[in-house]
């Protein structure tokens, strides 16, 4: 493994996207354990993507337009939801404390369905994981596979990382209800701008 790799994947990783704006809302609305909850989920969301890449279904995916639009929409039918969710739902950021545990389920269950939904992490596996492994190599997929888990890692870490972060201001800001308004309304926004980018390809 290299320092490149490493670099690569640390910069994909910070760079905000659906899975880091959903863990940031976890941790605002429901706090630390959501916020774990959330950034594993948004990982395990990377595991098909993974073996798809290793099992060559993501070169199915890339070289068929229909399949990958088909996916695409779906991600971004899916985002846009999740904006409405966020708008209409006064309890999608709240103080309510009780609802941590036993929404949970939910939580995780969002996070997969966001990273899973997202073709472009196909892609980026097709495109990256390659890179850094040498087509000679007699063992090609066993590293593409530790690759691809030391991504996971990393992006586990990150996410958590940020999730507590937020989780640790918000009592800061969820006691007011404008701040609350304007929160919901910011992480709505979030989504839809990530809906259109997905959906235009930017």
């Amino acid at each position: 493994m290299s320092i490149a790799f490493l670099l690569t994947t640390l910069v994909v990783v910070v760079t905000p996207g659906t899975g880091l704006v959903y863990t940031l809302a976890a941790g605002l609305s429901r706090g630390r354990r959501a916020s774990a909850v959330a950034a594993f989920g948004c990982t395990l969301a990377i595991v098909p993507h993974v073996l798809a890449t290793v099992t060559g279904l993501a070169a199915v995916l890339h070289a068929s337009a229909t399949a990958f639009q088909i996916l695409k929409y779906a991600g971004v039918v899916y985002l846009l939801y999740m904006a409405w969710v966020m708008v209409r739902d006064e309890r999608a950021i709240d103080l309510d404390q009780s609802a941590e545990p036993s929404g949970s389920g939910a939580v995780i269950v969002r996070a997969v369905l966001i990273n899973v939904l997202n073709p472009k992490v196909t892609i980026f596996f097709l495109a990256f994981l390659p890179q850094f492994v040498s087509p000679e190599e007699p063992y090609a997929m066993g590293r593409m596979l530790m690759l691809g888990g030391v991504f996971m890692l990393v992006t586990f870490v990150v996410f958590l990382a940020f999730g507590q972060l937020a989780a640790s201001v918000r009592s800061h800001v969820l006691s007011r209800p404008r701040v609350m308004t304007w929160l919901r309304r910011s992480f709505a926004g979030s989504f839809v701008v990530l809906g259109a980018k997905l959906a235009y390809g930017g």
